[in-house]
């Protein structure tokens, strides 16, 4: 399976990105998908996820409410809408998947498969 993500660039605070990530070599419903990032000198963190399977939806409560994610089974893609960004959103963004439950419920970052990560910069 691959993933590759799109989407990043440079906004201004305030502004929206909707990042994407699309999947080949197999169907995303049978995954828990799941956003990453990892900001400058940070440790990678785990920001949303769903699984359809599991009927889990989770966001981190630094994007609560600001970020939404979907799921175009059509295009076997999901998608990360970023609004009211903000500067300390400016990280590597990564979508990842994995046949079991969301990282919020089994506290494992241990995914199956990782994208390469789209770059997102707020500043004005």
């Amino acid at each position: 399976v691959q993933l590759v993500e799109s989407g990043g660039g440079l906004v201004q605070p305030g502004g929206s990105l909707r990042l994407s990530c699309a999947a080949s070599g197999s169907t995303l419903d049978a995954y828990a998908i799941n956003w990453f990032r990892q900001a400058p000198g940070k440790e990678r963190a785990g920001i949303s996820c769903i699984s359809t399977e599991h009927g889990d939806t989770y966001y981190a409560d630094s994007v609560k409410g600001r970020f939404t994610m979907s799921i175009d089974n059509a295009k076997n893609t999901v998608y990360l809408q970023m609004n009211s960004l903000q500067s300390e959103d400016k990280a590597v963004y990564y979508c990842a998947i994995t046949g079991g439950r969301c990282w919020v419920v089994t506290g494992s970052y241990d995914m199956n498969y990782w994208g390469n990560g789209t770059l997102v910069t707020v500043s004005s």
